[in-house]
């Protein structure tokens, strides 16, 4: 998302930036605060924010099929879960959200994603009876020796009997966005939008140097973050936010605002 702007690779429009990373509930609590001016957030999270936050029409993490994962420590369904201990990345995440749309009734548990092996941890001590991963973790637990309960992604895209899925349509999983801080002015937002889509397009243009520097980011060897990459930022949904995303948020936020997971689903408003 940045690695162009930290290394003067892009026009920046006489803009600075000042970069924090932060797991995916930090960022989230975070913008409640507005202590930032462009945020990554977890999709779910822009549904209670949204009077404060513009949606930026570029740096989304999509599931199309796929996305997090349940997992347990042997095969199990995800029926026979109602009322379990389950761990889950943050309460204001999307993975936690699209959870409690799937799944009447369970004991969420916070594991936060950093440090990694955390879950795991977690999972062979039976504090939790099941665990929801995502980012690396995602494409890690079979390796842990994990078994996989339900994808949630492909549960929300392609069950017939899910809100997931209209008049047989599939539909993607928005899973991360980046957003803008309204009170910066339409000027602003707009100029600093332009220059955040052009880091993501160099971003996207320049891989294998991308990949370089994050290599010592991430528990995935070499292969795994190729993979992860092409599932979570590439040129299908990164470079620029498709219609059939955004038509996603609005049925993900309806319907967890029937179910008082949210208290409604609000206008979806993208930045230039």
């Amino acid at each position: 998302m940045f690695h162009a702007l930290v290394h003067s690779k892009i026009d920046t429009e006489g803009l600075s930036f000042s970069f924090s990373q932060h797991d995916t509930e930090t960022l989230n609590a975070i913008g409640e605060k507005d202590d930032a001016d462009v945020l990554a957030v977890s999709c779910a999270r822009y549904a209670t924010i949204a009077d404060r936050w513009l949606l930026l029409p570029h740096g989304a993490s999509v599931g199309r099929g796929y996305g997090p994962v349940v997992v347990a420590k042997s095969a199990r369904t995800l029926s026979s879960l109602e009322g379990a201990r389950i761990g889950v990345p943050g309460l204001r995440t999307t993975a936690t959200m699209v959870l409690r749309i799937l799944l009447d009734r369970f004991e969420p548990v916070t594991i936060p994603i950093t440090p990694y092996a955390r879950v795991w941890d977690a999972l062979r001590s039976n504090e939790v009876d099941a665990a929801l991963v995502i980012h690396e973790g995602r494409l890690a637990f079979e390796r842990e020796g994990f078994a996989c309960v339900c994808d949630i992604g492909s549960e929300w895209s392609a069950d017939p009997a899910k809100p997931g899925r209209r008049d047989g349509e599939k539909r993607p999983l928005p899973l991360g966005v980046n957003v803008i801080r309204r009170a910066l002015g339409d000027d602003l937002v707009a100029k600093t939008s332009r220059v955040c889509k052009r880091s993501i397009a160099w971003a996207l243009d320049h891989r294998d140097e991308v990949m370089l520097a994050l290599r010592d980011t991430t528990p995935l060897d070499a292969a795994g973050l190729d993979r992860y990459l092409a599932m979570y930022a590439n040129d299908e949904d990164t470079r620029e936010m498709r219609s059939d995303v955004i038509s996603a948020m609005e049925t993900l936020f309806v319907e967890a605002a029937k179910r008082n997971l949210i208290a409604r689903a609000p206008t979806i408003e993208l930045a230039p």
